[in-house]
């Protein structure tokens, strides 16, 4: 199997890269069950790419329920050394609006009950990995100098909030995550993240902010449609930043 250049995870509202060229859908299963959906690969600027829809491309599994240990381990066995994911988020301090484009630099893990590594005392060695900064900074610097010579818009660094979801936060649940430190409140960050570390694949999260979250705005009820609206103009300037990392 020849290597791939980057593997990318969508998350909600991103289902399919438009730029991936001539890809082929491929199926199987893990040691760990099934990925989340079939993995599209093809090329994007002449190099091998492959994507995966985070929560199926029917968007069918909430966050709880996502394989996040066979969507790595598929990506790995296909070649993957780096790992590119897209994970749509809430705003939570000023810098962090609807439509951003963020690269997080830390992250604060609030789920529970998730599958969370490869070493789960059913034989071999615990490994426990070095988590100190969960994105890999070569990727990371990689993603920023590919946005500006791309020239999209994005905002580098910034602490992740994993929450357990499906459901959104409370008003108070996110006064809890801004004193705590941070700006952004997903649901699918972790253990993704930490899995990624376990098989030693390059990671960097890029977060799309689709709303503010619960208690950060005027606006009292977040509506799917804005949600999606908000993803689809924050989602503009990516094929032009994977041209750039890629080419």
């Amino acid at each position: 199997m020849a290597a791939l250049d980057l593997a990318v995870i969508g998350g909600t509202g991103l289902y399919r890269l438009a730029s991936l060229q001539d890809a082929e859908a491929v199926t199987g299963d893990t040691p760990y069950g099934a990925p989340s959906g079939p993995i599209r690969v093809g090329r994007i600027a002449g190099r091998r790419v492959a994507f995966l829809a985070r929560h199926g491309e029917g968007h069918s599994l909430p966050p709880h329920r996502v394989n996040y240990r066979a969507n790595l381990w598929r990506l790995k066995d296909l070649g993957a050394s780096k790992v590119l994911a897209i994970n749509t988020v809430g705003g939570i301090t000023e810098r962090f609006g609807p439509r951003v484009l963020a690269l997080p630099d830390q992250l604060i893990d609030y789920t529970w009950g998730r599958t969370s590594s490869f070493w789960d005392g059913e034989g071999g060695e615990v490994l426990h990995v070095d988590f100190g900064d969960p994105y890999t900074p070569s990727l990371r610097r990689a993603v920023l100098a590919a946005a500006a010579k791309s020239g999209t818009a994005i905002v580098d660094g910034g602490c992740y909030g994993a929450t357990q979801g499906p459901r959104l936060e409370t008003k108070a649940e996110i006064a809890r995550m801004r004193r705590d430190g941070c700006d952004l409140v997903g649901m699918t960050g972790m253990p993704e993240a930490g899995l990624a570390r376990e098989l030693g694949l390059d990671y960097a999260c890029l977060a799309v902010v689709a709303n503010w979250a619960a208690g950060c705005s005027t606006d009292e009820e977040i509506t799917l449609a804005e949600v999606l609206a908000h993803v689809e103009a924050a989602s503009a300037g990516l094929p032009g930043l994977f041209d750039a990392l890629l080419g």
